[in-house]
C-alpha cells in the first residue's frame, strides 16, 4: 500500500509547506475520528482538477467502522454530485442528505475541506455507521458537538493546532482515556466518566460538572519543586494546545488540552487526560530492576577481576615456565569475561556491542606480547550488537585464537594481528589473521593437545558453528575462520539488531 507522502509526490503539485500541514492534519486525525465516532478518508487533487486521490485513512477507536476495506490508493473522477468535490470546489463542509448502504451498513457521509492559508489543498471524507442508531446518551452527544466544531475548525484551518512537541508524547491520551470539555472561561461544561475516574486518583471527592478546571486541579496537584515552562493552570486554561503530566503523589495523569475556535474566537476547550498510574509505577519497577541486573555484572565484573588478578600474583611467585603460562593463560580467560560483564554493567539491555569487547580484547594480548615483542594488533569490520549470551563464549573464543596467534603463530616475536569480523545471511563470520611463521607441516586440528583450542572447539560447537585453521592465503602466517549463526535450531536469537 502506498503512503501518503508517496502518492502526494506522485499525483500533486503541493508545496512543502501544504505538504507539512498535511501531516499534520494525519497526525491529529485520530481525535476527529474518535469524537465522530467515523471513519475517515483524507482525499488530495491530481494535477488532472478531475481526479482526486485517497491519501491517507483512519478508524475510529470509539465505534465500529463504516468502512471494512482500505482505499489508500484508490482514486475517484470528478462529479458536481459528488461529496469530495463539492467540497474541493466550494471550500464549504457537504453532507449527505440520507445514509447511504455500504457493503449492507447504512452509513452517513460528509467532506470536510482541509483549508491551509487561502486555498483547500485536501479533503477529509467522514464516514459514520448508522446501524443501531439510538438516542445518543449525553457522553455521545457531548463527543458529537466538539467532532462538529473541530471540523469547522479544520475547514477554516485552524485544526491542527501546532506547537503541541506530540513527539514527545507517543502515549498521550486519547478520547476514550477521559474526556472533559471546558467553556471559555474554564469551567467544565462536561466531563467523562472516565475522567472522572482520573480525577479521583489525584484524590477528587466531589464531581467535575461546573467546577473550575484550572483552579481545581492546581489544587490537587502540589507545584513542583523546581522550574517549570508553564504553570498548571495556565496549561489547563484551554488558551493554547499543550500537553503535560499532573503528578499528585503516587497518581500520575497525562493531560492534553486543545482549543476550539469559532471565527476566530476561543468557544472553549477539550481536556484530555489519561491514567497512567500503573504504567508509571512498573517503568520505576523496570528501572529498579535494570539498575541492580547492572550492579550485579558490575560486581561480578569486580570478583573476575580480582580471580585474575590472584592468578597472575601466583604466576609471579611459580619458577616452573609451565606452570607461570598455564595461570598467565587462565588469567586472560578470567579477564576477557570480565570484559563482557563490564560492558553490560553499563548498558541498560542485556545485549553487547562487542565491537568495544573486541578492541579491549586485542589492547590485552597486546600488552601480554609487549614483553617478547611488539604486535600491532587491530579489528577490521564491526560484530555489531550481540546478546549476553553469546557474547561470553565469543569472548573467550576470539581471546583464545589471538593468544594462540602471538605465542604459536608469531611465536612472541613482533608481528601483525588482525581480526575481521563481517555479518551476513544471518551468520557471524570472524577471521583471526596473523604474518607469523604458520603452521607446522604435521598439525592436525582433531588430534591438537592446545587447551586453547580444545576450548574454543567447545564453545564453538555449543555454538552450532564452524571453525577452520590453516595456512593464511593471502600472504605468510595463519588464519582461523570462525562461522557461526546468529540464531540457534533451538531458537535462541544471537544478535539483537540496531
Amino acid at each position: 500500500m502506498p503512503t501518503m507522502s508517496e502518492i502526494v509526490a506522485e499525483h500533486c503539485m503541493l508545496s512543502e509547506e501544504e505538504q507539512s500541514w498535511l501531516k499534520l492534519v494525519v497526525s491529529e486525525w485520530q481525535l476527529l475520528a474518535d469524537l465522530s465516532f467515523s471513519d475517515l478518508v483524507l482525499w488530495v487533487q491530481d494535477t488532472d482538477p478531475n481526479v482526486y486521490w485517497a491519501a491517507a485513512q483512519i478508524r475510529p477507536t470509539t465505534g465500529p467502522t463504516a468502512l471494512v476495506d482500505d482505499v489508500v490508493g484508490d482514486l475517484i473522477a470528478y462529479s458536481p454530485e459528488h461529496l469530495v468535490s463539492g467540497a474541493f470546489v466550494s471550500g464549504e463542509i457537504t453532507r449527505t442528505s440520507d445514509g447511504k448502504l455500504l457493503a449492507g451498513i447504512p452509513v452517513n457521509v460528509s467532506a470536510i475541506p482541509v483549508r491551509h492559508g487561502d486555498r483547500v489543498i485536501a479533503v477529509v471524507e467522514r464516514h459514520t455507521s448508522q446501524l443501531g442508531v439510538r438516542m445518543p446518551s449525553s457522553l455521545e452527544q457531548a463527543y458529537l458537538e466538539t467532532a462538529g466544531e473541530l471540523s469547522e475548525m479544520v475547514a477554516t484551518g485552524a485544526f491542527p493546532l501546532p506547537g503541541e512537541y506530540a513527539e514527545r508524547y507517543t502515549l498521550g491520551p486519547r478520547v476514550g482515556d477521559g474526556f472533559i470539555r471546558i467553556d471559555a472561561d474554564g469551567d467544565v461544561e462536561y466531563a467523562s466518566p472516565n475522567a472522572l475516574s482520573a480525577y479521583r486518583r489525584l484524590g477528587l471527592t466531589a464531581d467535575l460538572q461546573g467546577e473550575h478546571l484550572p483552579t481545581l486541579t492546581a489544587e490537587l496537584v502540589p507545584a513542583p519543586d523546581g522550574p517549570v515552562d508553564d504553570s498548571l493552570q495556565s496549561i489547563l486554561s484551554g488558551r493554547t494546545a499543550r500537553r503535560t503530566e499532573a503528578v499528585s503523589g503516587d497518581a500520575h495523569l497525562l493531560i492534553r488540552t486543545v482549543p476550539l475556535i469559532r471565527r476566530g474566537k476561543r468557544t472553549g476547550a477539550i481536556v484530555l487526560c489519561r491514567d497512567v498510574t500503573d504504567l508509571r509505577n512498573r517503568e520505576r519497577e523496570l528501572v529498579t530492576k535494570d539498575a541492580t541486573i547492572r550492579e550485579i555484572h558490575h560486581r561480578v565484573k569486580n570478583n573476575l577481576q580480582t580471580v585474575a588478578a590472584l592468578l597472575r600474583m601466583q604466576a609471579r611467585r611459580i619458577e616452573s615456565p609451565e606452570a607461570k603460562t598455564a595461570l598467565q593463560d587462565a588469567m586472560s580467560r578470567v579477564a576477557s569475561i570480565a570484559i563482557v560483564h563490564e560492558t553490560l554493567s553499563q548498558t541498560f539491555d542485556e545485549v553487547v556491542e562487542f565491537d568495544r569487547v573486541a578492541d579491549q580484547l586485542l589492547r590485552m594480548v597486546g600488552d601480554v606480547s609487549a614483553a617478547s615483542g611488539a604486535v600491532s594488533a587491530c579489528r577490521v569490520g564491526s560484530f555489531g550488537l550481540v546478546s549476553a549470551d553469546l557474547a561470553t563464549s565469543l569472548s573467550m573464543i576470539v581471546t583464545e585464537l589471538c593468544q594462540n596467534a602471538v605465542e604459536h603463530g608469531l611465536a612472541n616475536s613482533s608481528g601483525e594481528l588482525r581480526v575481521l569480523p563481517a555479518v551476513a545471511d544471518g551468520r557471524l563470520r570472524v577471521e583471526v589473521v596473523d604474518n607469523g611463521k604458520g603452521l607446522p607441516d604435521d598439525f592436525s586440528w582433531p588430534s591438537t593437545r592446545s587447551l586453547g583450542l580444545s576450548i574454543v572447539s567447545t564453545l564453538v560447537a555449543e555454538l552450532e558453528g564452524t571453525i577452520e585453521l590453516g595456512p593464511n592465503p593471502a600472504g605468510p602466517g595463519t588464519r582461523a575462520v570462525l562461522d557461526i549463526p546468529l540464531q540457534r535450531s533451538r531458537g535462541r536469537d544471537l544478535r539483537v539488531e540496531r
